[in-house]
């Protein structure tokens, strides 16, 4: 293939454009596998889940608290039901002596009954701590994800905004580039990061392998339209020691200067 020297030393630029931005997405990957961040978000979720957890367990025995007080009240209703029975003087001594025994059952039970009340409510203030722990570990956490979730915002819209900036440079360099010229590169680096580099002395910029003399004499003795290749990478070689015929695009020497 033939391209003019100036529009093969354009590749460069092009190249330069490319690595960058895959060097961005590289950046976003990162990014994304971050592990402050990561295990933020997983300690923030396994806090909220203990504190579900804890709250079920609190709601459960709020409800056995509920049901054993319950069951105080009723054995002591029947009690003092049982005592005013006595005192009426309208019971039969066998029935007196039913309702003593019966006194002395249900004191039992209600002695049990406010045992275990007062079990449950030991337990509810173990856990009524230790979930007042737990939230304020989840605040403390929740605090550190929004630091990080707030760093790596910053960090992805820098990104963002470095990315539209290389792809925008990258359009404007590749319109000024021969058509034929830029679909080889893209096919190449289609299948490597590296698709154009540059020839420094005898070695190649992409592989950094050193051509033996014998290899340089097919490349020192191609002309100057010639697009070489690197025959261990397969890369665009740009030679940018040959002198370049001057681009009709650029309008003054300075802008020719930045290609020689």
């Amino acid at each position: 293939m033939k391209a003019d020297l100036f529009d093969q030393r354009r590749l460069l630029e092009l190249q330069a454009v490319d690595t960058q931005l895959t060097q961005l997405g590289q950046r976003r990957k990162k990014l994304d596998a971050d592990p402050v961040y990561a295990t933020a978000v997983q300690r923030q979720r396994a806090l909220a889940d203990k504190a579900a957890n804890l709250t079920g367990d609190l709601a459960d025995l709020d409800r056995d608290i509920e049901r054993v007080e319950r069951e105080v009240e009723l054995v002591t209703k029947r009690a003092d039901s049982d005592r005013t029975r006595m005192a009426s003087g309208a019971a039969t001594s066998k029935e007196l002596e039913g309702l003593q025994s019966e006194l002395e059952s249900l004191a039992r039970r209600q002695g049990t009954l406010e045992d275990d009340q007062l079990e449950l409510m030991e337990r509810r203030e173990v856990l009524e701590s230790e979930l007042g722990e737990v939230r304020r570990q989840v605040e403390e956490s929740r605090q550190v994800l929004a630091d990080a979730e707030a760093d790596r915002g910053r960090q992805l819209g820098e990104i963002d905004a470095e990315t539209a900036d290389a792809t925008s440079t990258r359009e404007a360099l590749a319109i000024n580039i021969p058509d034929r010229l830029v679909e080889l590169y893209e096919r190449i680096h289609a299948k490597q990061p590296i698709a154009a580099a540059e020839l420094v002395g005898r070695r190649c910029g992409s592989c950094r392998l050193e051509k033996s003399p014998a290899d340089m004499i097919p490349i020192k003795s191609a002309p100057i339209d010639e697009v070489i290749r690197c025959e261990e990478c397969n890369c665009i070689l740009i030679r940018t020691e040959l002198p370049q015929s001057k681009p009709t695009t650029l309008g003054s020497e300075e802008e020719l200067k930045k290609y020689t």
